[in-house]
């Protein structure tokens, strides 16, 4: 059994191990793949798989010993599920590895607004505080959670945990989301998206990227929003609309943007969104923890070795 990785740097650069994986099979790992180099790459390959490396329709065509393609992640828009079904190819994905590390991340950026840490750490390392005349000195503001309300586009298995930390900092939550305002867990109230937008000072994005979702975050949808706004995005980087973000930033029609996703990534120099002061981006690293990647590189072993027992597991 043939398998190859084809864009393995990201999820393992050296830390952790595929040697259970190599058991299984000859292995060849590629720390990266261009869209040049992926036939040639997996001409061989019983098992493929990948992260970020695009198989679509015209790669299967190339590649008739292809059995099992295994996305590196729990997202597979990256490979034509269509066209493998077709050609009897077996998907899988990793689910729900990284939700720990996502909700975690939400709180990091909001955090890092509300009590401005990385303000504050930068300042004193040039001296600030050394040189104060008083004990402590503040020149940007510090900022409880408690009470505050916390909008949630999405109440799926990240947002609700993100929910559930919400109303563990005394938070009020409300959710944007298809469930029945019945089944939500207490302390969620259920809101449509305008209602949300226009009464919480914190908004999360959690749902998927679809035609309904692309470019949620717009400019009529920004004016729903108030200047105290604090806006995360962990999501999807085209929920939002880049440009007309950006402007409500500068005007101060909204008080930050959290993400670590962006519209193309990694974004181009000259992104709007990149120099502003009030724009707090992470170059998507929400789901990179040690412990999720262990997760995931866990799971994708076993979704390989379910496959060759031959009890495929997490088809997509």
């Amino acid at each position: 059994m043939n398998i190859v990785i084809l864009d393995g740097y990201t999820a393992n650069p050296g830390d952790l191990s595929w040697d259970e994986l190599g058991q299984m099979g000859e292995l060849k790992v590629y720390d990266r793949t261009s869209p040049q180099e992926t036939v040639a790459r997996a001409a061989e390959a019983d098992i493929v798989l990948t992260n970020k490396v695009v198989i679509g329709k015209e790669e299967m065509e190339q590649l008739p010993r292809l059995k099992y393609i295994g996305v590196l992640a729990t997202g597979y828009n990256v490979v034509d599920i269509e066209a493998a079904h077709e050609r009897g190819i077996t998907v899988t994905n990793v689910p729900a590895y990284s939700t720990e590390s996502v909700v975690q991340m939400v709180f990091a950026h909001l955090l890092t607004v509300t009590n401005q840490t990385g303000h504050y750490a930068a300042e004193n390392r040039q001296g600030r505080w050394s040189k104060n005349a008083d004990f402590c000195y503040w020149d940007a503001p510090v900022r409880e959670l408690a009470g505050k309300t916390f909008g949630i586009v999405g109440l799926g298995n990240i947002g609700l945990r993100v929910a559930l930390v919400a109303r563990a900092f005394g938070m009020k939550v409300k959710a944007f989301t298809s469930k029945v305002a019945e089944t939500l867990p207490v302390g969620i109230q259920k809101a449509e998206l305008q209602e949300l937008f226009s009464t919480s000072n914190v908004i999360s994005l959690h749902c998927p990227l679809n035609r309904d979702t692309h470019h949620l975050i717009n400019k009529e949808t920004i004016g729903w929003m108030n200047a105290e706004t604090i806006l995360i995005n962990t999501g999807r980087g085209p929920l939002v609309d880049d440009a007309a973000l950006a402007e409500a930033l500068k005007a101060g029609r909204i008080q930050a943007y959290c993400a670590d996703v962006m519209t193309e990534e990694p974004p181009k120099a000259d992104n709007p969104l990149l120099p502003l002061p009030n724009s707090y981006i992470t170059p998507h690293i929400a789901w990179a923890s040690t412990e999720a990647r262990v997760r995931l590189i866990q799971v994708a072993v076993d979704n390989v070795r379910a496959f060759i027992d031959g009890h495929p597991q997490n088809v997509v």
